[in-house]
C-alpha cells in the first residue's frame, strides 16, 4: 500500500497489464465500493500476455474509491482502490 496525502491509502497494480473487476464479462465485480475485504481476498484481475493474475489486497480494508474502469490499462504502481484500514 502506498500512503498518499491526496488520496489516503490505496491498492495498487503490482504489474502492467489489463484491469478487469469481475472475474468474466457480465459476472459479479470482485468488490464494490463500501464493501469491507480481508488480507488475501481476490479485488480484481490484471491481464498481462494473455495471462489473468488475481490481485488480493494486502491487508483488511474498507473499499473507499474506485480508481481504475473495468478494461482500463494500467502501468505498474497505477492505483487501483482508494481504501480504509480497518
Amino acid at each position: 500500500p502506498k500512503e498518499n496525502s491526496v488520496n489516503g491509502i490505496t491498492i495498487n497494480a503490482p504489474m502492467v497489464g489489463t484491469f478487469y473487476i469481475a472475474p468474466s464479462p457480465g459476472a459479479a465485480s470482485f468488490v464494490k465500493v463500501g464493501q469491507t475485504v480481508r488480507k488475501g481476498d481476490t479485488i480484481g484481475i490484471i491481464e498481462a500476455m494473455k495471462i489473468m493474475n488475481e490481485i488480493e489486497a494486502e491487508f483488511d480494508c474498507r473499499i473507499t474509491k474506485a480508481i481504475v474502469s473495468d478494461g482500463q490499462p494500467v502501468e505498474f504502481g497505477m492505483a487501483l482502490f482508494e481504501v480504509e484500514k480497518i
